[in-house]
């Protein structure tokens, strides 16, 4: 099924990425380009990482203490945090 259409990505690609660990919308946009667009898919990028069996936490109740993307551009990044 077409999750994204402004760029092409399908549930597979999604949930894939949820599976190696992506938990945001952010991330699998920057991974694939899915929900970058016009954000009409969005929800359902949530909803397929929620879903994702591997999922420790569901997203709506994620408390995501990493950088902002922001952050990784200033001269001393913080690292993330030890999984």
């Amino acid at each position: 099924m077409l999750v994204c259409r402004c760029s092409g990505v399908s549930d597979r690609v999604v949930r894939r990425l949820a599976g190696e660990g992506a938990s945001t919308v952010r991330q699998v946009a920057g991974a694939c380009g899915a929900g970058a667009g016009c954000g009409e898919c969005r929800r359902s990028i949530r909803d397929l990482i929620a879903a994702e069996p591997s999922a420790e936490i569901p997203v709506a109740e994620r408390n995501d203490s990493r950088p902002a993307q922001a952050d990784w551009n200033s001269p001393n990044p913080t690292p993330p945090p030890a999984s």
